[in-house]
């Protein structure tokens, strides 16, 4: 069966939205849309953002994240509305950032229970994925290094790629082979 749903998890400038991108264009004429993390974090209210212990997202000056309860809430009702659009025959990638590993994995499974999902690791060597960080400019110094291996902890995969050598195209094109497999 193909499925309805990529899952790409890997860390900050891991090049998770690059390979996003590239499936798009891979995978047509099918239409794919495409969210992720950043999406829900864009969609939420200014006094949400950088207030982690308020019940939102925090960043801190080293790059670690905190999550309070509303944005823990937020973040699981965005699961379950994604999956409500495969449901109704959209195709969708999601670009993801497992902060609590397994249990973020956990999240997704049961939000897209009964649904073909496709879990696929992105990797990418924590220097690499900071230079790319540094490059970028919108990102909070010290978040890829922190999470390049920490969010693929107890995670199961699909699929894994990793970008540190590769780009984004041969990436796409592994997972796209990978789909044709199943």
């Amino acid at each position: 069966m193909t499925p309805q749903v990529i899952i790409l998890n890997g860390g900050s400038s891991s090049g998770k939205s690059g390979i996003a991108r590239c499936l798009q264009a891979l995978l047509l004429p099918e239409a794919w849309l495409t969210f992720g993390a950043d999406t829900l974090v864009d969609a939420l209210p200014a006094g949400l953002r950088d207030s982690g212990s308020g019940g939102g997202i925090g960043f801190g000056a080293d790059g670690s994240l905190s999550v309070g309860d509303t944005f823990r809430a937020l973040d699981e009702a965005f699961a379950v509305g994604v999956a409500a659009m495969a449901r109704a025959g959209a195709r969708v990638v999601v670009d993801e950032v497992f902060l609590g590993g397994p249990a973020s994995q956990d999240r997704w499974r049961r939000a897209l229970d009964g649904l073909g999902a496709l879990w696929v690791g992105v990797r990418c060597a924590p220097e690499v994925a900071a230079g790319r960080e540094t490059a970028r400019g919108d990102r909070m110094t010290g978040m890829a290094a922190a999470q390049a291996e920490s969010v693929h902890r107890g995670v199961v995969y699909d699929l894994e790629v990793d970008t540190t050598h590769t780009e984004s195209w041969e990436c796409a094109r592994i997972v796209a082979a990978h789909m044709s497999l199943m």
